[in-house]
């Protein structure tokens, strides 16, 4: 959606008459459809630019508005439209992903360090690829932060408040290569930073989550219609980020969990996965967690599931602060021993 309006400081009057407006109309994530008219006035006071009829529809929380090449202002992406728009393609980049499970071999990155980091499909580049076809038809103008250089990833801007992070096979060498646990499809939008809109697939499963900020969670089943998604607490099963630390793995076992090794996408969501109760990240050196695992936490956030840090400490839910942790839980008792246990392993 692009607004034409004047140049220079008409067009900055007339970006804060629409966000005035739209607040004073639109309640969080409320689809509107109105009539609307506008006028921006030069430095003068003349009449520069009229629009008529302008439909707004799916405002979301905080609108912003950024400059475009060809506008005088390009609105951030609504979260509640981008989830909706993006859940079609979530559910054929796991399709696609899943019908090549199996046939396609790992082609390691020369320019990583690790085999885990190296690891690359196929199935990445083809279902990144389809994430972006669509991305690219309905938001041209944001920054792309994807796992994988594809050839979609020129066509959009290298700067923006509006990031869309991809992760198209998370897991790929222990979960999808190896069949170790579950894989994920990710895809997350962040304004100025702050993550405010998530998708999560798990094609194995064929399970789709996702969620904006203030508008709740969802899960659908592969064919069937999203409906709002609930913790789970039943089971004794939780998932374990691969490379989590013997001593930690050894502690939940005495806890009477059943721990299973997944992707970090998985275990974002953990809670929400029927029989799974808990799900639990350590990523001690560096910033921790990966822009790309900390999608997943705004939905298990969404739907009610208990999401905190290291050592109880709020989870970021940004893209910039340190998270060396990430632990979510459908109940606060089971946080508790997740706690317990990673403190164990360090001490």
């Amino acid at each position: 959606m692009r607004l034409r309006s004047g140049r220079g400081p008409a067009a900055i009057e007339f970006q804060f008459r629409l966000r005035f407006s739209v607040d004073s109309v639109a309640a969080r994530c409320l689809g509107v459809s109105r009539p609307l008219q506008f006028a921006c006035r030069d430095d003068h006071g003349a009449p520069e630019v009229c629009l008529r009829d302008f439909t707004l529809r799916h405002q979301g929380a905080g609108p912003g508005c950024r400059e475009g090449a060809e506008t005088g202002c390009v609105p951030d992406p609504q979260p509640d439209r981008f989830r909706e728009l993006l859940l079609p393609a979530l559910r054929e980049a796991a399709t696609l992903a899943r019908s090549l499970e199996g046939r396609v071999l790992n082609c390691p990155k020369s320019d990583e360090a690790t085999a885990v980091k190296q690891a690359l499909t196929e199935g990445d580049t083809a279902a990144q690829e389809v994430l972006l076809e669509r991305l690219f038809e309905e938001f041209p103008e944001v920054r792309l932060e994807a796992e994988e250089d594809t050839p979609g990833v020129a066509r959009f801007p290298t700067s923006g408040d509006a990031a869309v992070v991809i992760d198209p096979i998370d897991g790929t060498l222990h979960s999808y290569l190896e069949g170790s646990g579950p894989y994920s499809v990710i895809v997350g939008l962040a304004l100025r930073g702050v993550y405010r809109a998530a998708l999560v697939a798990l094609p194995r499963e064929g399970l789709f989550f996702d969620a904006a900020a203030g508008c709740g969670a969802r899960m659908s089943r592969a064919g069937g219609p999203p409906r709002p998604a609930r913790v789970d607490a039943s089971g004794s099963r939780m998932l374990v980020a691969h490379g989590t630390p013997d001593a930690v793995v050894a502690c939940l076992c005495e806890q009477g969990f059943d721990p299973v090794p997944a992707s970090g996408g998985a275990v974002s969501v953990a809670p929400l996965i029927p029989g799974v109760r808990a799900g639990l990240r350590f990523v001690p050196a560096g910033r921790g967690i990966s822009i790309r695992g900390r999608v997943g936490a705004l939905i298990s956030s969404e739907a009610g599931a208990w999401v905190r840090g290291l050592r109880g400490a709020p989870f970021a839910e940004d893209m910039e602060s340190d998270a060396p942790a990430l632990l979510v839980a459908a109940t606060e008792g089971d946080l508790a021993l997740l706690d317990e246990a990673l403190a164990a392993a360090q001490s």
